[in-house]
């Protein structure tokens, strides 16, 4: 039974992360014509959305009382800010080099754990997380007259999106998922509809169907990913995360016809490798 358990929760791990890429493939046509701020404003207002529908599952009448308001506007904070670089990099970069690059989220999660939270990490994990970095400059490549400066963005991306991770992680010790996901977007919310306002973009026909797809694929890859997690532990959920380059590569064939080139392959390769370790010498997962 416990394995049966384990092999949904990889399924469902699988589905969330081939949603977050189907969702990843249509902002980045998004972005080109819209502002970053009224992507992430139809995103918040889904997770809302989603958010309401938990607590009903969960029959949480209370999911809108925090116990540590103080951590949820931090973690609201991170995700706005984390969100708005990685939609931004798809304006410039190829989705499996914006991929590639961001995979070095669970690296650094481990990383500012150590630094941040005092957990301990061995020699041989803070060797894995150097060698991380590695394929990082591999593909970015500095120094080079191939360098493109806005490869910075997925970057900053992955390093926002761990403090947020990490917040989120001291949340769930007060809060329950849906009451994270209900400050999530009530502060997004709130925030982008102003942004939104100020830099307005005007709608066309091909609008409202980009914005469904983002908030339909958004919202599957959430409570895909919430599923998963109810099933197994996240230590094995974990490195299906790395499947996003792996589907970033087709999609980003079929609809922009880009294909990365051996440095992004080398490079991603390298980020992989050192992650599933770094996250095998966090949570002893054998």
């Amino acid at each position: 039974m416990k394995t049966s358990k384990t092999y949904i929760g990889i399924l469902f791990a699988l589905l969330a992360y081939f949603s977050f890429s189907f969702l990843d493939a249509i902002q980045k046509t998004t972005v080109l014509y819209h502002s970053i701020f009224q992507i992430l404003l139809i995103k918040y207002l889904f997770t809302l959305t989603l958010s309401y529908f938990e607590s009903l599952r969960k029959k949480n009448t209370n999911f809108y009382k925090s116990k540590n308001m103080k951590l949820q506007l931090t973690r609201s904070i991170l995700s706005i800010i984390e969100s708005g670089f990685f939609v931004l990099s798809f304006r410039y970069l190829s989705l499996a080099d914006a991929h590639s690059i961001a995979s070095l989220t669970p690296v650094f999660v481990v990383a500012l754990s150590a630094l941040i939270l005092r957990e301990y990490v061995t020699l041989k994990t803070w060797l894995a997380i150097f060698v991380g970095f590695i394929g990082v400059l591999i593909i970015m490549r500095p120094g080079f007259s191939i360098f493109d400066p806005k490869s910075i963005l997925p970057l900053l991306a992955a390093f926002f999106l761990s403090l947020y991770q990490i917040t989120t992680k001291k949340a769930s010790l007060y809060d329950s998922n849906e009451t994270s996901l209900f400050y999530t977007s009530i502060i997004g919310i709130f925030i982008m509809f102003w942004l939104s306002i100020l830099y307005w973009k005007p709608f066309s026909d091909y609008s409202y169907i980009l914005f469904l797809g983002i908030g339909l694929f958004f919202s599957l890859g959430i409570y895909f990913q919430i599923i998963a997690l109810s099933y197994t532990k996240a230590s094995l959920v974990q490195p299906f995360h790395y499947t996003l380059i792996f589907w970033s590569i087709i999609l980003g064939y079929i609809f922009y016809d880009d294909l990365p080139d051996t440095f992004t392959l080398i490079g991603a390769t390298i980020i992989v490798l050192s992650g599933i370790y770094v996250m095998y010498s966090k949570y002893s997962f054998k």
